[in-house]
C-alpha cells in the first residue's frame, strides 16, 4: 500500500520531558478530515481524523493481540480479557465504567478478533475528555481481580452457548477449522468450555501485562477533535497510570507470518438436528496485504456480495432454494480464506451445494463478464464511502490502517484502487482461487449416506 506523503511537525520539549513526534498522514479535503499521527514516548500511536462539521467523536485503543497469539492452553484468552477490563480499575468500579458513559448519553464496547482486539466509545464532541480518560483507565488500570474472574467466566460460558445455539453462526467456526486445522486461527475466537474453565486470574494477568503495552496498541478517534488536545488527554492519562515505558521504545509493526491454509478435499460434518443445512463451500484465498485484494472485494462482490451476485440470483431468485446465500472472505496477516455461505432446508442441500460447486468452477474457468465486473466496481465504491459515513467506522478504518498495514489510504485513493481493477486482473484472480480444490463444512440434521454424498462433492 501507499499512502500521502507525510509532512513531520516539530514538537519542541518542555521541561525535559521526551519529545512526541508528530506528521499530517492525510490532509483534509472536501469531504474527509485530516488525518494525523503521533508516537509517544514508549511508542504509542495516536491517530486522529479531524470532522469539524459533526458533533460526535468515536474514541478507541487497538490491542495488536487477538486469537491467534494464544497457545491451546490459553484458548480464549484474549476475549476474556476483554470482558474483564470492563469490570474496574483502581478509579472506577465496572457501574462507574458504564455509568460515566450512560450519563452523557454515549455507548461502548468492544471486540475480539483472530488479530486484534478493540475497545471504544462514542460520545459527543463536549464528551470526548470523559472518554479518553474512561477507556484509557480501562486499558490501562484493570485488576483482573480473581472475584471477577470467577464471575465472568459464566458470561463468557453462556456467551459460548449463544452461539452454538446459532448453526449460521457456528459454521463460520467449523470452516476455519476445516481450513486451518488445530492453530491459532482455526481455532475459535471465544475459545471452548473447557479452555474457559481453565483459565485463572493469574493467567490472564500474565497474558495482559504481556500483550498489553503500549508499543503494541494504537489509539484511534474521528470525529470533531483537536488532534493536539487527544494527544494530551491520552498522554495524561497513560503517564498517570504509569505506562508509557521507556522513551525510545519502537511501535510494534504490522503482523507478519507464514500460516498455510491446508489442502482442498476435506470435510467436516457435524450432524444436528436443526430446521436448516448451513454449508461453507470454500479455498484458500489471499493476505490481507496482498495487491490483488482490491480485485478480490471485486471478484467478490460479483459472485456473492449481494442481491445482484451470481450466487444470490442462481440459487435464491431463480430456483428459491435458500434465503440466505453470499460468498465472503477472511484475510489474515499471511493467508486467507474464500468462502460461499448457504442456509436451506436439509432436502435440498445436496442441490445447492452442486449449484455453489459449479458456479465457482464455472467462473474459475470461464470468469464474470464485463458487465458483472463494472457493476461490482460500483457497488464496491458506492457501499466504500456510504460504510464510512459515521465517526465509529472512520475511527476503525484509521486504527485498523494504522495497526494492519502501518499506514492510511484516503478515501479517494481507496476509490482510485477499485476503479483501476480490470476484467482480466478479475479473471485471473478467479482462475488462480476459485480453481483450486474446494473444502466443505456443513452444520444439520446429516445421516450417513448423505454425509458420503458431501465428501463425493468435493472429491
Amino acid at each position: 500500500m501507499t499512502s500521502a506523503k507525510s509532512r513531520p511537525t516539530a514538537r519542541p520539549s518542555s521541561g525535559g520531558r521526551a519529545v512526541a513526534r508528530t506528521r499530517t498522514l492525510l490532509p483534509g479535503t472536501e469531504g474527509a478530515g485530516t488525518v494525523k499521527k503521533t508516537v509517544l514516548p514508549g511508542g504509542l500511536r495516536v491517530v486522529t481524523e479531524t470532522l469539524p462539521t459533526v458533533r460526535s467523536v468515536t474514541f478507541g485503543i487497538w490491542a495488536h493481540v487477538g486469537s491467534r497469539d494464544e497457545t491451546p492452553a490459553l484458548g480464549g484468552a484474549t476475549h476474556y480479557l476483554e470482558h474483564l477490563l470492563f469490570k474496574g480499575t483502581e478509579r472506577r468500579s465496572a457501574l462507574d465504567i458504564s455509568a460515566a458513559v450512560d450519563a452523557v448519553g454515549g455507548e461502548m464496547n468492544a471486540f475480539t478478533a483472530k488479530e486484534y482486539t478493540c475497545y471504544y466509545a462514542r460520545v459527543l464532541d463536549t464528551d470526548l475528555p470523559l472518554a479518553v480518560d474512561v477507556v484509557c483507565d480501562m486499558l490501562t488500570g484493570s485488576l483482573i481481580a480473581p472475584e471477577d474472574v470467577d464471575a465472568e467466566r459464566g458470561v463468557i460460558l453462556e456467551e459460548i452457548a449463544m452461539t452454538e445455539d446459532d448453526p449460521g453462526d457456528c459454521v463460520h467456526d467449523l470452516f476455519a477449522h476445516t481450513m486451518l486445522g488445530d492453530t491459532p486461527l482455526g481455532r475459535p475466537v471465544l475459545g471452548t468450555v473447557d479452555t474457559v474453565n481453565a483459565l485463572t486470574a493469574d493467567r490472564v494477568r500474565r497474558f495482559y501485562r504481556k500483550h498489553y503495552d503500549p508499543t503494541r496498541l494504537v489509539v484511534a478517534a474521528a470525529g470533531n477533535l483537536d488532534h493536539a488536545k487527544v494527544v494530551r488527554m491520552v498522554r495524561r492519562a497513560f503517564e498517570r497510570a504509569g505506562a508509557l515505558g521507556e522513551a525510545d521504545a519502537t511501535p510494534r509493526g504490522p503482523r507478519t507470518g507464514s500460516r498455510a491454509v491446508r489442502a482442498g478435499g476435506r470435510v467436516e460434518v457435524h450432524n444436528r438436528r436443526t430446521e436448516q443445512s448451513h454449508l461453507i463451500l470454500g479455498v484458500p484465498g489471499i493476505a490481507r496485504t496482498d495487491e490483488r485484494r482490491w480485485a478480490m472485494g471485486v471478484l467478490n462482490t460479483a459472485l456473492g456480495g449481494g442481491m445482484s451476485s451470481r450466487l444470490f440470483q442462481e440459487i435464491r431468485e431463480k430456483r428459491g432454494l435458500a434465503y440466505s446465500v453470499y460468498s465472503y472472505t477472511s484475510s489474515f496477516a499471511d493467508c486467507g480464506l474464500f468462502g460461499v455461505y448457504a442456509g436451506c432446508r436439509p432436502a435440498v442441500a445436496q442441490e445447492v451445494l452442486a449449484l455453489c460447486r459449479d458456479e465457482l468452477a464455472r467462473v474459475a474457468q470461464d470468469g464474470l463478464t464485463d458487465d458483472e465486473i463494472s457493476r461490482a466496481i460500483g457497488q464496491l465504491r458506492g457501499s466504500t464511502v456510504l460504510g464510512l459515513e459515521d465517526t465509529g467506522a472512520l475511527m476503525s478504518r484509521i486504527g485498523k490502517s494504522e495497526l494492519c498495514w502501518g499506514e492510511q489510504l484516503s478515501v479517494d485513493e481507496m476509490l482510485a484502487r477499485i476503479g483501476e481493477v480490470t476484467p482480466e486482473q478479475v479473471r485471473e484472480l478467479a482462475r488462480d482461487v476459485l480453481g483450486q480444490r474446494p473444502s466443505l463444512s456443513v452444520i444439520g440434521p446429516v445421516k450417513d449416506r448423505q454425509a458420503a454424498r458431501l465428501h463425493d462433492a468435493v472429491a
